[in-house]
């Protein structure tokens, strides 16, 4: 993405602009608010939902006009839950996509995700025909009273009821996404969890750890010890589990927390860890454009408010190279085939070697990091301790 430039020429100066191929967009909208959630998200009931759309339609218009797209690869729609729009809201959201990003590549990705609760027959067909072709379902456990534990609306039922409908409206490429670390969960009910996820024989799971975030319930749970997590040493466990039952399954872990069949990676989130621009619209959503940073204003009605001015930005700022370059490494590590030295090069004209001599050295004598033929990667133990790794770099070059 990073390769694609157009030459514009701005009172005799030549500025060169990329044209970003990967569009995110942000539908800030749930049925319920789960315990663990801090997403820019707001329960459905009484929301401007169709104001809301139409304010969204207006932020595409005016960006791709400040900055025109190039052929889109991928465009991801996650929230909130994206599939809370009745079918024709949906209709009307996709259609807005197409008029203002029409130029889509032949193997386009169009993921968005969506709640088992809340994809019937209907809705999935009208996504299918707008051209939405992966759907990422957020399963979380096989367990009905972990999900509600948790603060899901669905129950396991509807997990294969979604499933079949998603098949029956013309879908083949799904994901669904587990969870572990969850409170009261064993090792046992995750191999449970991840027997049951595997005999879907889908092409992709994503699987993460719980994070107790700030302003969610779970936090103030935590913080008057009332939340029941499982010791460090079962998540360590569960960890080693699901890698080494994924990989019995053919699946390959392409990043820390996701699993795939061969050429079935998500498209779209290796945009955000190999570092390249993407338009990030919608309430609370960021973007990410000519080493500039975008977020946008959260809330739903001073969203809408602000569209009618110009762009809805909260803020945007340019992105020392410093800051760059570390997040290059932070996020690229995440993934297994790690950072390339030429794609460092590219991007920012000097050596990964030389700017980041001493934390490499220290991570690979550490066992944590291994040399590739193409650069670095986390070593397997490197993935167990991930944060560790990554740690190394945060702050390396800007915290002096």
């Amino acid at each position: 993405m990073s390769g694609m430039h157009a030459q514009e020429v701005d009172n005799n100066r030549l500025t060169i602009k990329s044209k970003p191929q990967a569009v995110y967009l942000h539908i800030p909208f749930c049925t319920n608010k789960c315990f663990y959630c801090d997403f820019n998200s707001y329960v459905l009931k009484n929301q401007p939902v169709m104001d809301y759309l139409v304010a969204l339609d207006r932020e595409m218009e005016l960006t791709v006009a400040a900055n025109p797209p190039g052929q889109i690869k991928s465009i991801f729609v996650g929230g909130g839950t994206p599939t809370v729009l009745k079918p024709n809201e949906m209709e009307f959201f996709l259609k807005s996509v197409k008029k203002h990003f029409p130029d889509w590549a032949e193997d386009m990705e169009f993921s968005m995700e969506a709640n088992p609760g809340t994809t019937d027959l209907e809705k999935l067909s009208v996504m299918r025909a707008g051209g939405v072709n992966r759907v990422s379902f957020g399963v979380q456990a096989f367990q009905n009273e972990l999900l509600s534990d948790i603060g899901r609306i669905h129950d396991t039922d509807d997990v294969y009821q979604s499933l079949e409908n998603a098949r029956k409206a013309g879908f083949d490429n799904m994901s669904i996404d587990l969870m572990f670390g969850l409170p009261n969960q064993t090792v046992e009910m995750l191999n449970e969890s991840i027997t049951k996820a595997l005999a879907l024989d889908l092409p992709h799971y994503s699987i993460y750890s719980l994070k107790v975030e700030e302003n969610t319930l779970f936090h103030t749970m935590f913080k008057k010890n009332q939340l029941p997590l499982p010791h460090e040493d079962d998540e360590l466990q569960m960890y080693l589990l699901l890698m080494e039952r994924m990989k019995q399954a053919g699946y390959e872990q392409y990043e820390i927390s996701n699993f795939a069949k061969p050429g079935k990676y998500s498209r779209h989130n290796m945009t955000y860890w190999l570092n390249e621009d993407y338009y990030g619209l919608g309430a609370g959503a960021h973007g990410y454009m000519d080493h500039q940073r975008h977020m946008n204003i959260k809330g739903v009605n001073p969203y809408i408010q602000a569209t009618r001015e110009g762009l809805p930005r909260l803020e945007s700022f340019p992105i020392p190279r410093d800051e760059a370059m570390e997040d290059f490494m932070m996020v690229g590590l995440r993934v297994m085939q790690g950072v390339s030295r030429a794609h460092f090069k590219e991007q920012f004209e000097l050596s990964m070697d030389d700017v980041f001599a001493k934390p490499l050295n220290k991570m690979l004598a550490a066992g944590l990091l291994e040399e590739t033929e193409t650069g670095y990667r986390l070593s397997d133990k490197g993935v167990l301790f991930g944060n560790e790794v990554f740690g190394e770099f945060i702050g390396y070059l800007t915290v002096k």
